[in-house]
């Protein structure tokens, strides 16, 4: 679970920006995993035998019937996928990377991938990018199906996505900052800190451009070295908590991580999931020894404050999930059932498929 609160304390523009341009990028390929203990492929498939008897054919072990390879359940053909990060990858970085079977196997566990390499999505180009390989771990035994190789990925080409720059660039906001008070905020902070005034006649290096964009001039003497300059606008001081965020949840469903901006606030409420129950005591009662506060281990209490206008924080409610054990998906679903009755002061975004 990740959990970003209204921040009080400074951050740098570098934490709410990204370079137009920029973005995460996959790259994949088709690769074999070996070593499984009888939940691979069944060899008497011919998309799973003639992949196997190629690679093989290339280790100097030729195979001359792909009918020798009807008990190969030791194997799996796999989808392979790595992301590269939005800031790029140099030559020998590593990335983790992802593995999922596409036939008849029905676990991963114990496998190890066999050198794959790892090219572009563009069907014109495909480049090669990196070579993976490596020991399969199985993050969600419900799916055994899906693994992943820890630093996997061995970049072979350089990916740089940081843009040339010569006298202008963009800067892309956050999604979660998403508003002209946001990006406004942003520039004028760029602004007062280069120019050390907040002078509004002064000529000005930032301009938003619109509910995410900010354009950056660069000043004609900091041409001959731009790096220092745009390190400097990066490094940039701002206060998230006068960005105007509106409060919101995102939740994502495929790697239940849970991303809170703003200030969301629960109404008091009683929750009740499976065998969950969470309730919100108004005071919270004082432990005494006729009657102590027993822990149990299907509730636990949401504080709110002494009268009941006053509303909990959304953090109060992830820290009761977090007590409780909760798996991602149960967290997400009470979120919804809570936007559902109107209990939550903010917006739920919930990404991927649905209950």
């Amino acid at each position: 679970m990740l959990l970003i609160a209204a921040l009080a304390r400074g951050t740098d523009v570098r934490d709410v920006t990204r370079f137009r341009g920029q973005g995460d990028s996959v790259i994949h390929g088709w690769g074999i995993v070996t070593g499984l203990n009888g939940t691979g492929d069944s060899g008497q498939e011919a998309l799973v035998a003639r992949p196997l008897a190629q690679a093989l054919t290339g280790l100097g072990q030729p195979v001359g019937d792909l009918a020798e390879l009807a008990a190969a359940n030791a194997v799996a053909i796999v989808y392979v996928t790595a992301t590269i990060p939005s800031t790029g990858a140099i030559e020998n970085d590593n990335l983790d990377v992802r593995i999922s079977t596409i036939n008849s196997a029905q676990s991963l566990e114990g496998g190890e991938l066999m050198m794959t390499p790892l090219v572009s999505p563009d069907t014109l180009a495909q480049a090669r990018y990196a070579i993976a390989q490596g020991p399969i771990r199985i993050p969600n035994r419900d799916n055994p199906r899906v693994g992943v190789v820890s630093g996997g990925a061995r970049i072979t080409r350089t990916i740089d996505t940081t843009p040339d720059i010569v006298d202008v660039f963009d800067l892309v906001v956050d999604r979660s900052y998403t508003g002209f008070s946001a990006v406004s905020h942003i520039a004028q902070q760029i602004n007062d800190a280069y120019f050390l005034t907040t002078d509004p006649t002064t000529d000005k290096i930032a301009r938003a451009l619109d509910e995410r964009t900010i354009r950056i001039y660069v000043p004609e003497v900091e041409r001959e070295d731009p790096a220092s300059f745009v390190d400097s606008v990066l490094s940039t001081t701002i206060v998230a908590s006068q960005l105007g965020v509106p409060a919101t949840i995102r939740a994502y469903r495929a790697t239940g991580a849970i991303v809170v901006t703003g200030d969301v606030r629960i109404e008091p409420t009683v929750i009740t999931h499976n065998d969950l129950v969470i309730t919100t005591t108004l005071p919270p009662p004082l432990p005494t020894p006729e009657a102590p506060i027993v822990n149990r281990e299907n509730w636990t209490s949401l504080e709110t404050g002494a009268t009941e206008t006053e509303l909990t924080r959304i953090q109060e409610l992830l820290a009761a999930f977090e007590r409780l054990d909760l798996p991602a998906r149960d967290q997400i679903e009470i979120l919804e059932m809570l936007d559902e009755s109107g209990k939550i002061h903010g917006k739920l975004i919930v990404e991927g498929v649905g209950r």
